[in-house]
C-alpha cells in the first residue's frame, strides 16, 4: 500500500514518534511524505521515503495529484486545527481529495492509530480492487 504522510510544524515531533512506535508496519509499505516530514521520519526510522517538495512549497499539491491518480491509498495528516495556515487551501484539498476518491485519512493521532493497525490486520486490501 501507498502511504501519505504530512504533519504541520507543530505536529512534525508527533509524525516521528507515531512512525517510530508503528515502523514495522510502515516499513511494509511505500511510504510518501512533504519534503521536511519526509526527512524527518527518515531520520528517525531509516525507512525509505519518496519525498516531495515542502508543503507550502508545492509538496501538498503534489501528494495531491497523486491522490487524483488513484496512486495513494492511505493519508496520515497529523494537521494543526488551532493555527491558520497562509496554505489552508491546500491543506483543505487534501481532505476534499481523500473524501472524493474514497481514500481513508486520518487528521490527528487517535485516527491514525486506527487505521495503521487496520493496514496491519489486512481491512483496507479493498483499495487494491480501486487500482
Amino acid at each position: 500500500m501507498n502511504i501519505g504522510l504530512v504533519a504541520h510544524d507543530s505536529k512534525k515531533k508527533l509524525m516521528q514518534n507515531f512512525c517510530i512506535a508503528y515502523r514495522g508496519i510502515l516499513s511494509k509499505n511505500e511510504i510518501f511524505a512533504t519534503g521536511t516530514t519526509g526527512r524527518l521520519v527518515e531520520e528517525v526510522t531509516n525507512l525509505s521515503v519518496h519525498k516531495y517538495l515542502a508543503g507550502h512549497l508545492g509538496g501538498t499539491q503534489q501528494l495531491g495529484a497523486q491522490i487524483e491518480q488513484n496512486e495513494i491509498d492511505l493519508v496520515i495528516f497529523l494537521r494543526d486545527p488551532l493555527t491558520v495556515k497562509s496554505h489552508e487551501p491546500d491543506v483543505n484539498s487534501i481532505v476534499r481529495l481523500c473524501d472524493a476518491h474514497n481514500i481513508p485519512l486520518a487528521t490527528n493521532l487517535a485516527t491514525a492509530e486506527l487505521l495503521i493497525k487496520s493496514l496491519d490486520r489486512g481491512d483496507l486490501e479493498w483499495r487494491e480492487m480501486y487500482k
